[in-house]
């Protein structure tokens, strides 16, 4: 569990570590907000495709070449943005970062149902993805104190020091678990239409997407915000920032527990309303006076109330389908991701426009997963 763990945690990390740093990187490179910006965006959307191709290949060529070529373009991708001095390396660095350290987070699963049946992987991969969720919480405080001490470059390298232990792992410790298969495309992309025609899963994968979009909203704005209206660093933003994560893990547990008690439908419901509440509050808080309170603490309940929403809008979505859970699942993944990149880079222009639109924006995305799945059952 430890070798797997480090493994899928190589992508959550590298993706998070660099948020608190990202002004900083816009100063140092002389660089607008929107160009930095891409870094974020083309990270997210080169995690889009890694979702769709990842399992395919794997199922291909077996999970281990893929996991060996996957983690040394990952390390490739950390040496170049640690030495890009222009936006072009850096996004190149970024690209690469992506695409090779999502195998581990992708196929940390799917080897767990190679070696293991449902009933057991299902408990193992939860404990994968609490260090996911754990990970993503740790992440930008880290890397808050690590640029303030050392400058952004040191994230790369650190990004670098976790996957060159992933990929030393898969070398020594992982014998492959999975047996080649003929890639047939045609059959793919056959699955992936079976499921979006699946009554009641487009309605449930949206509304999960809606509420993740909500929060890359926030990701995506609050550095900035932190940095210019707030006049702070990134360890300000990063030590701030564990409210923020601390309200998803609270609203996971907590659910976790009721489920299945109140039932999907119902579990949904809360947590749109619990988010929608919590953007609410932080549009009149911050209106009123900005603060880190105001900004971080209602994102807090926002992330609660995703706690509750997300997994049942995702285990709706997937149980709506009669194929594997895999397709289903990184389908909602591409989803997912493809939103998070648009509406990170349309983050630095709706900040443009007016500040108070993005906790505007931010409430209207649980509304609008509210109103999708309202008469779903």
């Amino acid at each position: 569990m430890a070798m797997f763990t480090i493994m899928a945690m190589v992508s959550p990390v590298a993706l998070n570590i660099l948020l608190p740093a990202m002004p900083d990187i816009a100063k140092d490179l002389d660089l607008p907000t929107s160009a930095v910006q891409l870094s974020f965006t083309l990270y997210l959307l080169a995690l889009a495709i890694g979702q769709l191709v990842l399992g395919p290949l794997a199922d291909r060529f077996g999970r281990r070449p893929v996991l060996l070529v996957g983690v040394l373009i990952h390390l490739l991708g950390c040496v170049v943005a640690a030495m890009a001095d222009n936006l072009s390396w850096l996004l190149i660095g970024r690209v690469l970062q992506a695409l090779g350290g999502c195998t581990g987070m992708a196929l940390a699963r799917t080897i767990m149902l190679d070696r293991h049946s449902r009933e057991a992987a299902a408990g193992k991969i939860g404990y994968i993805t609490f260090a996911i969720g754990l990970s993503q919480a740790i992440a930008p405080t880290l890397g808050g104190y690590m640029n303030l001490a050392w400058g952004w470059q040191s994230l790369f390298y650190f990004s670098m020091l976790l996957g060159s232990l992933s990929w030393l792992i898969v070398i020594f410790r992982l014998p492959e678990t999975g047996t080649p298969q003929a890639l047939r495309i045609g059959r793919v992309l056959h699955h992936y239409l079976e499921v979006i025609k699946s009554p009641g899963y487009v309605p449930f994968a949206l509304s999960t997407t809606f509420i993740a979009s909500g929060f890359y909203l926030f990701i995506g704005s609050a550095p900035y915000l932190v940095a210019e209206q707030l006049q702070g660093n990134s360890a300000d933003y990063g030590i701030w920032f564990l409210w923020v994560s601390g309200g998803f893990m609270a609203g996971s547990f907590l659910a976790g527990k009721i489920s299945r008690h109140q039932g999907i439908a119902k579990m949904i419901k809360y947590g749109h309303l619990l988010s929608t509440s919590g953007a609410l509050i932080m549009l009149v808080a911050l209106y009123t006076h900005f603060t880190y309170v105001a900004l971080f603490v209602p994102m807090a309940l926002y992330t609660f109330g995703r706690g509750f929403s997300q997994p049942n809008s995702q285990s709706a979505a997937i149980s709506t389908t009669s194929l594997g859970p895999g397709t289903a699942s990184g389908m909602i993944g591409f989803m997912q991701l493809l939103t998070g990149a648009l509406v990170a880079q349309a983050t630095p222009w709706i900040m443009g426009t007016h500040i108070m639109l993005i906790p505007l924006l931010i409430a209207l995305c649980p509304l609008l997963g509210l109103l999708l799945t309202a008469k779903q059952r």
